[in-house]
Parts: structure tokens; C-alpha cells; sequence
């Protein structure tokens, strides 16, 4: 099964043309890799408003994973987990705790992750390596994960331990 996916980069220079984004290309390229038709790429300055705004809009209609990067630090301007969670309906603590953890930077991502709607949102930090080295770290579980959020498929397959007659 293919599953959609769309990028939103967060970042004041790249949404202004003073730098180039290298992370969402590098996300969109290996999400490709792995078999996700990324439907769409979007930039947004750093701030809760924009990033909450164009959240909102990429989660309407749409069944998949939408994946940010950039404003998981410390800095200021970094607001990328509080618009977030103001989108969120679910969180998904375990997905960023799996991120955060391949990395010696990793437990200065401040990133969240979670569901809304048919969608399963994760930020990822705005670096390109860490950024990379974030999906890497969950990429291999996102198509279980959405085929339990879309309803496709056994959510608990007995070869792990589930039943397929009985779901928790």
C-alpha cells in the first residue's frame, strides 16, 4: 500500500529566500525511498500562528503523514511543538521518544507528535541530518501506525502477539 505524505518546512530564512531549504528535500526524497507519494512541500516562517495555520490546512481532506522540520530548539522563535499541539487531537509521545534517542543532540529536540483526523503529524528538527536521522528513526513503524489510524488492515497481527479476531 502507498501512503501520502506531505512536508512543511519552518524556518523565517527559508520562507524569506535568505537560505535554502535542505532538509525537506532530503525528507521528501527518502519518504519516496520507502514508498510514500509525497503530495506536497510547503514553507512557513518560524511561529505558532503559521505553523498552526498551515497545519490546519494540510490536514484538511488528507489521510496520511505530514512531517515538519525546523523550530524544535531552544531558540526564540521555535514554536513549532506549541502550534502543533494545538492541532494535535491525539498525541504520539513514543514516536519523538524513538526519535529523540538515535541522536547525542537528540534530547534538545523539543518536537511532538501526534494525530488529527486521518493524519499522524511529526516535527522533526529543521537541521537536515537530524532532521533525516528523525524519520530514519520511526520510518520502518510509520506504515503500521497509519494503517492502524486509516483502518487498514490487522491492527494486531498474531505473529506479534495480537489476534486478528480480538483488537485491543
Amino acid at each position: 500500500m502507498t501512503f501520502l505524505a506531505k512536508i512543511l518546512v519552518v524556518s523565517d530564512s527559508v520562507d524569506a529566500g535568505r537560505r535554502e531549504d535542505q532538509a525537506g528535500p532530503l525528507l521528501a526524497s527518502r519518504l519516496e525511498e520507502a514508498g510514500f507519494d509525497v503530495t506536497e512541500r510547503r514553507v512557513v516562517p518560524d511561529g505558532i500562528e503559521s505553523v498552526v495555520a498551515a497545519l490546519r490546512e494540510q490536514v484538511l481532506g488528507f489521510s496520511g503523514l505530514i512531517i515538519t522540520t525546523g523550530g524544535t530548539g531552544f531558540s526564540p522563535r521555535d514554536l513549532t511543538p506549541e502550534a502543533t499541539l494545538q492541532v494535535l487531537e491525539r498525541e504520539a509521545p513514543g514516536l519523538c521518544e524513538a526519535m529523540r534517542s538515535v541522536s547525542a543532540l537528540g534530547p534538545l529536540s523539543r518536537a511532538r507528535s501526534g494525530t488529527i483526523g486521518r493524519s499522524l503529524i511529526l516535527n522533526t528538527p529543521g537541521s537536515p541530518a537530524g532532521a533525516l536521522e528523525s524519520l530514519e528513526a520511526v520510518l520502518a513503524i510509520l506504515p503500521h501506525a497509519l494503517g492502524v489510524l486509516l483502518g487498514e488492515g490487522d491492527h494486531h497481527p498474531p505473529d506479534i502477539g495480537g489476534s486478528t479476531a480480538i483488537s485491543s
